[in-house]
């Protein structure tokens, strides 16, 4: 085994993680192309054993990507716990099920699953908040006016901001959290970009809030999706069936990119960077089916 096969790994993770951070998607959504269509282009040794490798290798990633937005929120007392057990315990029975049913399906049908759902994303990229909207839901629910049909929430920060609001059509978001779980499970996305638009959209949270509540959810599911596959992957090649030589440097590079994403954070339009992300999924989708 070459241990710096994938040496270039490192600094295209730091970049997919930067630009994850700043898009406020996941990055798992970048490397499965990369993983599937760009590895085979290199020569056949860097080509993966299959869809099933690329996804769990994409999920683990991801959860690393993720860990140090985590440790932030933890720090700043953001996270909604109660909403989050809430979610967690939807999203994640959903991921396992997708992943052992990816392991039965035909490669080339997920290749295609995996080219649709990049186009549906960039609907929902299209269709996001803007900034406008996301500040104006954030004050109309700190202003208490949709007290009438939501369950009154308190949560207070590590400065002493107090973010008393009411949770509107929560039962709307753990259906979206089930689905979205489901699909992360099966193709490694979904998860990350439906459930923060969900929580500030229709379940009127504050986006600081929704945004540290997510990431909680969004780990916890992608751990699990990810534990699943690799166990797959164990299960019917022992431990060298895992590209460990490829997670070595997938998984620093994207904890560097993700410290760097957050001192970037305001320096770049969040609505510049979701159509720049929409038109590249697009892509994506289309040559996702075209192979």
């Amino acid at each position: 085994m070459d241990y710096f096969l994938y040496w270039f790994m490192l600094p295209l993770s730091s970049l997919v993680a930067t630009g994850a951070m700043l898009g406020g998607i996941g990055g798992a959504a970048m490397f499965m192309p990369i993983f599937l269509i760009v590895f085979p282009l290199l020569g056949p040794e860097y080509a993966l054993a299959g869809p099933i490798a690329a996804i769990g290798v994409a999920l683990l990633t991801e959860a690393f990507g993720f860990s140090s937005g985590l440790i932030g929120y933890l720090r700043r007392h953001l996270i909604d716990f109660r909403v989050a057990k809430s979610l967690i315990i939807i999203a994640v029975p959903s991921a396992i099920v997708g992943s052992f049913l990816s392991q039965y399906a035909d490669p080339n049908m997920l290749k295609i699953l995996y080219g649709l759902l990049m186009l549906i994303l960039t609907y929902i990229l299209l269709r996001r908040p803007t900034t406008k909207e996301k500040q104006k839901i954030t004050e109309d629910t700190l202003a208490g006016k949709f007290a009438h049909i939501g369950h009154e929430r308190t949560v207070t920060d590590n400065e002493g901001t107090v973010y008393k609001y009411h949770l509107c059509h929560p039962g709307k978001g753990r259906t979206f959290t089930g689905i979205g779980g489901f699909i992360t499970g099966l193709m490694s996305v979904g998860i990350g970009e439906i459930i923060t638009p969900q929580l500030v959209k229709s379940c009127k949270m504050p986006v600081s809030v929704a945004a540290a509540t997510s990431v909680l959810v969004i780990i916890l599911t992608v751990v699990a999706a990810s534990g699943t596959h690799i166990y797959a992957l164990v299960s019917e090649g022992g431990v060298e069936a895992v590209p460990w030589h490829l997670v070595m440097f997938t998984v620093p590079g994207v904890i560097i990119g993700g410290q760097i994403g957050t001192r970037l954070q305001g320096r770049f339009s969040p609505e510049k960077m979701e159509k720049m992300f929409a038109i590249l999924f697009g892509v994506i989708g289309v040559a996702m089916i075209s192979i």
